[in-house]
């Protein structure tokens, strides 16, 4: 592992450290939703990364797709290019000219809310840009 690697890796591990210390069920939410955003990966050319920026976390291929943000009493699942993606479930919040945002608050919203649905497209999108 590069020293650039290790020192991201040593970022997001205090970041969810604090996180736990704090608040213990948004912690859990977030470690679902990187769980699940890691595990996309479906070849070494195609890993996902992920990196402490914007105060939460990001995930990319060759860009970033996806950012996980902790809040005091919720997660938002943030897409930078959002108002692209169709929003089959409705589910996507803002009104930005790019931005949306799925709201959490407990662990069984990642699936009522679909978010895997919109992570995948997002995830598929970068590969392709």
């Amino acid at each position: 592992m590069s020293k650039n690697m290790s020192e991201t890796k040593t970022r997001v591990e205090l970041y969810l450290q604090d996180l736990s210390l704090t608040n213990a069920a948004t912690h859990a939410l977030v470690q679902a939703l990187r769980k699940q955003i890691l595990g996309l990966s479906q070849s070494s050319d195609e890993s996902v990364q992920e990196e402490i920026k914007y105060g939460g976390i990001l995930f990319a291929v060759e860009q970033a797709f996806c950012g996980v943000f902790a809040y005091a009493n919720h997660v938002s699942l943030e897409f930078g290019e959002g108002a692209s993606l169709p929003d089959r479930f409705g589910v996507l919040e803002g009104k930005g000219k790019f931005r949306r945002h799925i709201k959490l608050e407990t662990i069984a919203e990642i699936e009522s809310k679909h978010l895997m649905h919109y992570v995948k497209m997002a995830y598929q999108r970068s590969l392709t840009s």
